[in-house]
């Protein structure tokens, strides 16, 4: 089994005085249910899963019913916390009268479900459960010193092509066939129908085309007007798609960093997405990244997919932006810390560089590639 790289982060807070929620936040099949499996384990306890109308009506807020919970488990594991946002009244009484740690998993959108996930505040803390890193899986990888560069090489052609689900990447006996099958599989029963679920669309064709558009994309501003109008859908009902994918992760946004200098501009953002076995299914593309035109493109997913990961798992306070001027010169990726501190991160499948003077404010250059990415990454990351 996969060690996770939140688990010293549980651990901590299992052995620890805070007796504040921990809510683990990420999409689905990202190994969410694992992870409290195994605390369940080595805890001794239930898992309550919200999918199930059994499990929801423990939850329910009456004195009686909550003590005997806590009288039984030491720990309380819910799974899938956002299927029963009605939980939100019991969850603080557990925290306010019966101070029990509880560790919840699922959607982040229990925020938007429940009406009274805002009496929480100051009562929970966050992690986040997502494809694997390409840390977490060299952490997990036996191998000798001298092999490690040959195996991050070819990890990082491995995750372009397949992604980073952990059921795709863990499960050795999948042929390519077989991994292309059970990510159709996974976007299609699990991710995208769980957004359909969560919001009562009404259009799920609609919601895949739209992803579609923004995975033939992939490096480039998405423009929402043009999305629209392609599709011949409302550019309202696109915008609120796409917002819908991102508060689910399967998209990243980055924004267009503003400065008051006038030669900077920008009318959308760039969106990526979080997985790139999903977005390859997408456009329906598994060719080695060498005969694909697309490869720029892939490689600039692979390292801002990576670094939001670290971002998330290791609560690092950096923003990130991609830059643009009127001529068109612009910088892949910038990140600013709180003291308003930036990196210009040069993102190339080549070793070669380019727009090294583009961004107007005082920063650090990296140029990040095929070669050096696993280092690098570590470094901007800190």
């Amino acid at each position: 089994m996969f060690k996770r790289a939140i688990e010293p982060f549980i651990k901590q807070y299992l052995h620890g005085e805070s007796d504040k929620i921990l809510f683990i936040w990420g999409p689905r099949r990202s190994g969410k249910t694992t992870l409290l499996e195994k605390i369940a384990e080595e805890q001794g306890v239930a898992i309550f899963n919200f999918d199930l109308l059994t499990d929801q009506e423990r939850f329910v807020p009456r004195r009686e019913v909550l003590q005997k919970l806590v009288s039984e488990h030491k720990v309380i594991l819910i799974d899938e916390v956002q299927n029963y946002p009605e939980s939100t009244v019991a969850l603080k009484v557990l925290h306010d009268e019966f101070h029990v740690k509880i560790i919840a998993t699922g959607s982040s959108e229990l925020r938007q479900k429940s009406k009274k996930f805002d009496s929480l505040a100051g009562r929970y803390i966050e992690q986040f459960c997502l494809p694997l890193s390409v840390y977490e899986i060299t952490d997990n990888t036996k191998m000798f010193a001298y092999e490690k560069d040959d195996f991050v090489k070819q990890l990082q052609s491995e995750l372009q092509k397949f992604g980073a689900y952990p059921e795709i990447y863990v499960n050795e006996n999948l042929s390519e066939e077989d991994k292309i099958e059970k990510l159709q599989m996974m976007f299609d029963t699990y991710i995208l129908k769980e957004v359909i679920n969560i919001y009562d669309l009404k259009n799920e064709k609609l919601a895949k085309d739209i992803l579609t558009q923004i995975a033939l994309q992939l490096g480039s501003e998405v423009s929402i007007r043009e999305i629209a109008a392609n599709l011949g859908a409302n550019k309202k009902t696109v915008a609120n798609y796409i917002e819908i994918f991102i508060k689910n992760y399967i998209l990243i946004p980055l924004p267009s960093f503003k400065t008051n200098i006038r030669k900077a501009v920008s009318e959308h953002r760039k969106l990526y997405f979080y997985d790139l076995g999903i977005r390859n299914m997408l456009v329906r593309d598994f060719r080695n990244l060498t005969l694909r035109p697309d490869k720029g493109g892939v490689f600039e997913n692979f390292i801002i997919a990576e670094i939001e990961k670290q971002r998330k798992i290791h609560r690092i306070h950096k923003s990130m932006y991609f830059y643009r001027e009127y001529g068109g010169k612009e910088i892949d990726l910038i990140l600013e810390d709180y003291k308003k501190q930036y990196q210009a991160l040069e993102i190339k499948v080549s070793e070669s560089g380019g727009n090294k003077d583009v961004f107007p404010l005082p920063h650090s250059v990296t140029l990040v590639n095929t070669q050096n990415y696993f280092e690098k990454i570590k470094e901007v990351i800190k």
